[in-house]
């Protein structure tokens, strides 16, 4: 019998906070690493309606599995609250995530909240209610979308999946964002050798000239329960020798510091690609970003094991300086740069999974 992988969701630590609670808005905010607090990533609900098998595999995300109550969610007043907190802090891009975020009921009246803070508000979706939301999205001031599809193929994309949804939806739900505006359009592709590598040329070759930008993603070794194998990793730069030898391809500067995606246009202007190397070529240097799960729970690290509670805090009365103050003061002891140390033993090690906390 197969041993049953318990995904860790509740492992916390409370916020630090220092004596005196003080924060001057507006200081410099940097880790041990002098990486600035640039990006939050929130996700807004644990549910998904697919079970992608390096996500949310469905022997571990069954029926049975206890997702978190509607009690437990951050709301969309908390929410707000916090990133405008986070704004003052110095982040400049927000990006909503999940589980699947356009199962969170009425996320427009959130994207509408949010909005008027200014800041570059994206959303990662798997494009599945994109048809019926894309012009919501837009109108309440959502500004770009990137769209998971790891293969326009059918069999291969619902092999990966494992949902039975068509490929066709996807596409259409594209279509319907192009058409609203939310533009560029990102497409992530997560790479499996031996699963969906058959897929890297067909989906170079479907989104070529179409103004989105595929990327495509190193197999990580997020959460611990997806099986994660290094032999299972395909290198970004087979992925580009791949793609450049029928359309050939040149580098391009990243658009800013911190970029996840190496670019790389086509030759004959046709668009460009992106490729994300965690595995091979970790940019923990440069990451500044900081993740804000479903209920509360902050982690400065995609492969973070457990969080510090910032519901907590919120739900027991503590002003907005109190809030920061512990908000600088996690982000000032960061160390993080687990991609540069990975190894197959740590990759055996239990983490957060990422259906928990987004990608």
């Amino acid at each position: 019998m197969t041993e049953r992988i318990i995904p860790i969701v509740d492992q916390r630590d409370p916020l630090p906070l220092p004596a005196g609670g003080a924060f001057t808005p507006g200081a410099h905010i940097a880790d041990t690493r002098g990486r600035a607090l640039r990006d939050l990533r929130v996700s807004v609900t644990d549910r998904c309606n697919f079970r992608c098998t390096y996500c949310m595999p469905r022997e571990v995300f069954g029926p049975d599995y206890a997702f978190l109550q509607r009690d437990q969610l951050l709301n969309f007043e908390e929410i707000t609250r916090v990133v405008r907190l986070f704004k003052a802090l110095g982040v400049e891009k927000v990006r909503l995530t999940g589980g699947e975020p356009l199962l969170r009921r009425n996320l427009e009246g959130l994207i509408g909240m949010l909005a008027p803070l200014g800041l570059d508000l994206t959303l990662t979706t798997n494009g599945s209610l994109l048809t019926k939301k894309a012009r919501a999205l837009k109108a309440a001031g959502l500004k770009r979308i990137t769209v998971s599809l790891d293969s326009p193929d059918e069999r291969v994309f619902q092999a990966m999946n494992d949902a039975e949804f068509p490929v066709s939806r996807v596409l259409e739900g594209i279509d319907a964002a192009a058409a609203a505006g939310l533009a560029p359009i990102k497409i992530n592709m997560v790479v499996k050798r031996g699963v969906n590598d058959t897929s890297i040329l067909p989906m170079a070759r479907h989104f070529r000239g179409s103004g989105h930008i595929v990327r495509f993603i190193e197999f990580m070794d997020v959460g611990a329960t997806n099986g994660w194998r290094m032999d299972e990793v395909i290198p970004s730069s087979e992925i580009v020798r791949m793609i450049s030898a029928e359309m050939p391809l040149e580098p391009a500067a990243a658009h800013y510091t911190g970029e996840v995606a190496a670019r790389w246009r086509y030759a004959d202007g046709a668009g460009e690609i992106g490729v994300i190397s965690s595995v091979t070529q970790a940019f923990c240097r440069d990451c500044t970003r900081l993740r804000l799960s479903t209920e509360g729970m902050l982690y400065t690290c995609l492969f973070a094991s457990k969080g510090n509670d910032l519901r907590a805090l919120l739900r027991s009365g503590a002003s907005d300086a109190d809030l920061q103050a512990g908000i600088a003061r996690l982000w000032q002891a960061r160390s993080d740069r687990y991609s540069e140390i990975r190894t197959e033993a740590t990759a055996r090690e239990p983490r957060i999974e990422m259906s928990y906390i987004g990608g």
